[in-house]
């Protein structure tokens, strides 16, 4: 079952027409969103995000669309899938239908999917640059929008190569992030991330993870400017994002990484899920 509008209705039974504004134009955003034992993570987070990035896409913001809302929209779909400890949720908000690049109206609608989630740290995890296609920095860059053939190009490339993951990067050939998430490196006690103006995705679990270094007093956090040069010197890679949370890179090309600062970090993180 999938909640459309507020609706429960069969996920085979859904039609979306040919004027749909996602389809079409990939006029829409989506928030993933893990749910574990019944509590939706991070929801305070995903909420504002999503709320930011409806604003900056000029899409109007239904009245009843606060933060209470969405938990009851999230917990009716929730309801109704198998028994599990864990799921994944994606709400994805598109523009009514109508009219070409300019749209006949600025109502949305929305569909809220989920399925239970089970997955493992890969102990090898190996990635690598793509570097066929670019992602272009600026704040449009930051907003979840259903615009993701990059990332699936990067994903095949991925496969074809016997890579878990890529490695995206702007035009300025700076680093910005992995295909499903953001990207960490250490270097001693120093631990950097793509500044947003890189062009990568306001990640949740990124702004958590920076949270959690800044109040470290044995390391630094710094958003700016990567260059792949620098993957190559790390001590440490990781990736983040609100499903995995944080998963660990062992390889780049013929550089290994270990993990144990990553392990630290990744301590944390569990704590201020459950304490969340």
């Amino acid at each position: 079952m999938v909640n459309f509008n507020g609706a429960l209705i069969a996920e085979n039974e859904v039609q979306l027409s040919t004027q749909n504004r996602a389809f079409k134009y990939g006029d829409a955003i989506f928030e993933t969103i893990k749910v574990v034992n019944g509590k939706v993570v991070f929801l305070e987070d995903h909420y504002f995000r999503l709320m930011a990035s409806m604003r900056m896409l000029r899409m109007k913001i239904p009245m009843e669309f606060t933060l209470e809302f969405l938990q009851e929209e999230i917990t009716k779909v929730v309801k109704e899938l198998s028994e599990a400890s864990m799921y994944r949720i994606r709400l994805t908000v598109f523009r009514k239908d109508g009219g070409l690049y300019t749209p006949i109206t600025n109502e949305i609608d929305y569909i809220i999917e989920g399925s239970s989630l089970g997955y493992t740290d890969k102990e090898v995890y190996k990635v690598d640059v793509f570097k066929d296609f670019y992602n272009y920095s600026g704040l449009l860059s930051t907003v979840k929008t259903t615009n993701r053939m990059l990332n699936t190009l990067a994903a095949v490339f991925a496969e074809e190569n016997d890579l878990d993951n890529c490695i995206l990067l702007n035009e300025r050939k700076g680093v910005v992030e992995a295909i499903n998430g953001n990207l960490f490196i250490v270097k001693g006690n120093v631990v950097k991330t793509p500044a947003l103006t890189e062009g990568c995705i306001k990640g949740i679990v990124r702004k958590k993870v920076i949270d959690i270094i800044e109040k470290h007093p044995d390391y630094t956090i710094e958003e700016t400017a990567i260059s792949p040069f620098e993957i190559q010197k790390a001590d440490e890679v990781f990736i983040t994002n609100a499903i995995i949370g944080i998963q660990s890179v062992t390889n780049y090309r013929k550089k290994e990484f270990s993990t144990e600062i990553t392990n630290k970090i990744k301590s944390s993180l569990q704590l201020a899920i459950v304490t969340s």
